[in-house]
């Protein structure tokens, strides 16, 4: 699997790198048609302490592309939401896939 990640107002960050390509090899062991993953991580100035690391996850695969994304307090946190979300998508998206 291809992995793109993008950096907006933030500096890369090999760490950020490694935690988001480790949980996306996991995906991809367990449905093997993902194709590629876009991976945009920002920093959004909020009021709030609570949110402002903002990670987006788009993967493409057969048919229709899956995204998600998350707004937490800080980059880890909001990587694992994404991921979980993502997870759920393509959970739903393989028994849609398997009933047909």
């Amino acid at each position: 699997m291809d992995i793109n990640f993008n950096y907006v107002h933030v500096t890369a960050s090999e760490r950020l790198e490694d935690f988001t390509s480790k949980r996306l090899e996991k995906l991809k062991q367990r449905y093997d048609w993902i194709v590629r993953a876009e991976v945009f991580i920002k920093k959004e100035n909020t009021s709030s302490p609570e949110t402002g690391m903002i990670c987006e996850i788009k993967l493409s695969a057969p048919g229709q592309n899956v995204f998600a994304s998350s707004n937490e307090k800080n980059f880890e946190t909001a990587i694992a939401a994404t991921i979980e979300d993502i997870k759920r998508q393509l959970q739903k998206k393989k028994e849609k896939m398997t009933t047909h």
